[in-house]
């Protein structure tokens, strides 16, 4: 089964493209987490294209450690002539989280959510989430939920994107996106 953005040259494209616009070398966790958060790469895949590129010249290692990964020159060559290979909208958003990403890293954002079960038998539980920055809590919310299933996909949404919800939380707050609220 192939990864949701297609086959293995569409997977370099994408990790090109993502590097290329990063601008500065990363470690391979880091950007393993980067592509895997965007739920259009595979992990296998991945794994198997980042040896390829690495063998072709087209990434390469910085460093000992931690060994960090840049794009070459020929591999901003395939970036920049192939990127038309792939939506340029998976592009653009993909791009996006990875630099929304790479912010609460650099400032060493932490971010923990946990479910409270409140009654067995109706399903009622709360859901609380936690983001620090440098160990200062930076936002503590607890919502009251209906349902365990909602509160575990509220979860999973939460952890697959705490930068988003951060960022969503600070604007309807602040009252940035006056479009939910109408007149």
């Amino acid at each position: 089964m192939s990864s949701p953005i297609g086959d293995k040259r569409a997977v370099k494209i994408f990790v090109l493209y993502l590097l290329e616009n990063i601008g500065y070398p990363l470690e391979l966790c880091t950007l393993s987490d980067i592509v895997m958060k965007s739920d259009y790469v595979m992990f296998l895949d991945f794994a198997e294209s980042f040896n390829e590129m690495l063998d072709s010249g087209l990434i390469e290692p910085l460093g000992e450690d931690p060994v960090m990964y840049m794009i070459t020159e020929r591999g901003r060559v395939v970036a920049q002539g192939l990127k038309s290979d792939v939506l340029p909208s998976i592009l653009d958003k993909s791009l996006a989280a990875a630099l929304r990403y790479l912010d609460f890293a650099r400032r060493g954002v932490t971010c923990d959510c946990d479910i409270i079960e409140l009654d067995k038998n109706t399903g009622a539980c709360k859901i609380r989430i936690i983001i620090s920055e440098k160990r200062r809590e930076i936002l503590n919310l607890t919502l009251a939920v209906d349902s365990m299933d909602r509160a575990v996909r509220m979860k999973s949404n939460f952890e697959s994107r705490p930068e988003v919800v951060f960022r969503g939380v600070n604007a309807l707050l602040s009252g940035n996106v006056n479009y939910l609220f109408g007149d």
